[in-house]
């Protein structure tokens, strides 16, 4: 490697060529990062005390590459974002310099002949600067002042529009401008191919991942160490069609999640997002009986699972319809283990219709669990490790057992479980509402009802002045009823007449012009028939709609001589030592107390996990950060925390730093009542916040 300090026009002056290899991203600059260098420039230019500004290295691969040809070709490894808009900036100063009349230090023939082409060569040799395939057009179209492609680089013109605006705009003393751009330095490297490493190079000079996503360092890493006619290959038939099909990757964060998504296929283990890139080297360094193009073949063949998966692109109708439900629920932990089954699919080791109901069985497995209120923070590692569980023999039966034999915090809630939970729980604050409902009304339709377009409805409403007509039908206990009652499934219905329909008397409500009785709503279809809308009809029609719900979300059935069968095999079956039953004093009154707790600190984040250890019942994010130690008369927590961290403005805590007690941590605080919820939950979320940053 030779490392040396350079003038920057001097160093692209004469006869060679800079080529950003084809595994390179595209142009990234920002409008924000071109003003800041122009602000350089013009600084330096009116300051005669500067001599030089440092406008950062470019790194190439010289001696060695394409000896062929007479003109040096450089392959660019670091460096292509400045030496571009540069390029663009002389191209500006050039335009401005023709279209103004006087006389300049410099002219549009020198600029173009001195640092935009190689005046003497013809074809793919007379421009200095070639950039990757979406830019490449571009900037030669700008060079030769020729019109723009049809499918222009947005980022190249734009920068370049936005040096023309600097000069013209500002009225910028040219002279002064091109006395700027000459005072720039930079650190020129060369590397010599066959003693330099240039991967390594190019991993220090971006090892700050400030600039580079984990996308980039992966496709460099994957592309750079070929030689050009396999890169080109590779890029062309397997990594350009891939980057293609997830969009625009000026955002590389899915690209990167599908990465972190095949690793965990292949390897059973979760990378962190931010160590993808160094999990997956390692990846390919253990692939020793694969070569580099098989190891893309097989990226590139999981990546189309991923987007049909992502962007419901399958050519089956009834699958995109299951992938767009389980993307309502927000559940992509679940791709490793879906891309696994799609790629067995595509390779017919299960029939379609056994691939939807795999599908229907995960959907209904995520959406029974957050009506039921169980954590989800470990369904990233419950659906990763899943794929190395199945019997691909008895594949649609193994899946079933798998999910059937889960427990705890990974159970799949019975049909007991969620009538009890869906009939009570406030569905009107449920992120999945309008998913829910929209399955509800279009259960069994041929003709789908789009309920976006609708609004939701309080039957009984919200407003806490009730008329003297909603406190009869309700009876004396009316506040009550809509304080338990008002958000719940049974008192939720869809409408387009909300303003209509407001807070009149329930009798109104359906007999109005665009009423109950006038909806062609499944959900309205029976309101009609109704003649006082109270509480035991709210929770018969929670009832009725929790009932078709069972429908809907079927929790997987199997003979129990079958599952017996799994269990033998020992599934996945987590045992705790205890469970709450086996807690001396949680009963009665502390055991609900328990309960409301529970599921405050439960609904605080998806990160949150229950664990019931010998002495204390355990709630964790990164680590436990409360643990409730049941008492005859209170709940005592620990809360992990360093007494002098906590904010306790009504003196509730104890320091017990210096005693040794069970739990975590050297805060306590006691809790014997449901009026101390509020209380106590602000000292909890103290830990929570604590230790779910860390």
């Amino acid at each position: 490697m030779k490392a040396s300090e350079a003038n920057f026009l001097n160093f692209i002056q004469g006869t060679k060529q800079f080529i950003v290899p084809i595994y390179q991203r595209k142009y990234s600059w920002t409008k924000q990062q071109c003003k800041q260098l122009w602000n350089d420039i013009i600084r330096a230019g009116k300051d005669d005390s500067i001599e030089g500004h440092f406008a950062g290295s470019i790194v190439y691969i010289g001696k060695g590459v394409y000896q062929s040809t007479a003109v040096p070709q450089l392959l660019v490894i670091d460096g292509q974002q400045r030496l571009t808009t540069l390029t663009l900036l002389l191209i500006a100063l050039r335009k401005v310099i023709a279209d103004s009349e006087g006389t300049f230090d410099i002219t549009k023939k020198k600029i173009t002949n001195r640092y935009l082409v190689n005046n003497d060569e013809d074809d793919d040799l007379y421009n200095k600067l070639i950039l990757t395939e979406g830019d490449k057009d571009t900037l030669l179209k700008l060079i030769s002042e020729t019109p723009l492609p049809n499918e222009h680089s947005k980022r190249i013109y734009e920068n370049y529009q936005f040096f023309l605006e600097q000069i013209s705009v500002g009225k910028i003393d040219l002279n002064l401008l091109y006395k700027g751009i000459s005072k720039l330095m930079i650190v020129d490297i060369s590397l010599e191919k066959d003693k330099d490493d240039p991967q390594l190079i190019f991993e220090s000079l971006n090892s700050t991942g400030l600039d580079l996503s984990q996308a980039d360092l992966i496709r460099n890493y994957v592309l750079m160490r070929l030689e050009p006619k396999e890169q080109a290959g590779l890029y062309t038939n397997y990594w350009h069609p891939m980057e293609k099909s997830f969009g625009s990757l000026n955002d590389s964060s899915l690209f990167d999640r599908f990465m972190r998504d095949y690793l965990t296929v292949k390897t059973g283990r979760i990378s962190n997002i931010k160590n993808v890139y160094s999990d997956f080297k390692k990846f390919v360094r253990d692939q020793k009986e694969k070569t580099i193009q098989q190891v893309v073949e097989d990226i590139y063949q999981y990546s189309k699972y991923f987007v049909k998966l992502a962007f419901q692109t399958d050519g089956a109708q009834d699958i995109n319809e299951v992938l767009m439900d389980i993307n309502a629920l927000k559940v992509d932990v679940s791709y490793p283990f879906l891309m696994e089954v799609y790629n067995d699919y595509e390779e017919r080791k299960l029939t379609k219709d056994e691939f939807i109901e795999i599908l229907r069985t995960v959907e209904s497995y995520v959406f029974r669990r957050a009506i039921c209120g169980v954590p989800t923070n470990s369904l990233n590692k419950t659906f990763s490790t899943m794929t190395g569980e199945i019997d691909k023999d008895h594949y649609l039966e193994s899946i079933h057992a798998l999910f059937l034999l889960k427990d705890t915090y990974k159970r799949f809630p019975d049909d007991d479980e969620l009538m009890r939970e869906l009939i009570v729980k406030d569905v009107y604050n449920f992120r999945n509402r309008n998913y829910l409902l929209r399955k509800l009304e279009n259960q069994d339709r041929k003709e789908i009802v789009n309920i976006e377009s609708y609004t939701i409805e309080h039957i009984m409403p919200q407003n806490k002045n009730l008329s003297s007509e909603w406190k009869k039908d309700l009876g004396d206990n009316w506040k009550e009823i809509q304080k338990n009652l008002l958000h719940t499934l049974g008192n939720l219905t869809l409408t387009r007449y909300n303003s209509e329909l407001s807070d009149r008397p329930f009798k109104e409500k359906v007999q109005l012009k665009g009423g109950f009785k006038d909806s062609p709503l499944y959900l309205n279809k029976n309101l009609a028939e109704i003649e006082v809308w109270n509480e035991d009809e709210i929770i018969k029609r929670g009832q009725f709609l929790a009932k078709q719900a069972l429908h809907i979300w079927k929790y997987p059935s199997l003979p129990e001589d079958v599952l017996s069968q799994y269990k033998k095999q020992d599934i996945t079956v987590e045992n705790y030592s205890r469970a709450i039953e086996d807690y001396d004093y949680l009963e009665g009154d502390m055991l609900d107390l328990f309960k409301q707790l529970s599921k405050r600190i439960c609904n605080l984040d998806s990160s949150v996990r229950q664990e019931f250890k010998q002495r204390y019942i355990a709630f964790k994010t990164t680590t436990n950060f409360v643990d409730i130690i049941p008492q005859k008369s209170r709940l005592r927590l620990s809360l992990n925390l360093a007494f002098s961290e906590i904010h306790d403005p009504k003196g509730m805590c104890r320091d017990i730093t210096s005693l040794k007690k069970s739990g975590n941590g050297d805060v306590e605080v006691g809790i014997s009542s449901d009026r101390q919820i509020e209380d106590i939950m602000y000292l909890i979320k103290q830990s929570f916040d604590k230790h779910r940053d860390e």
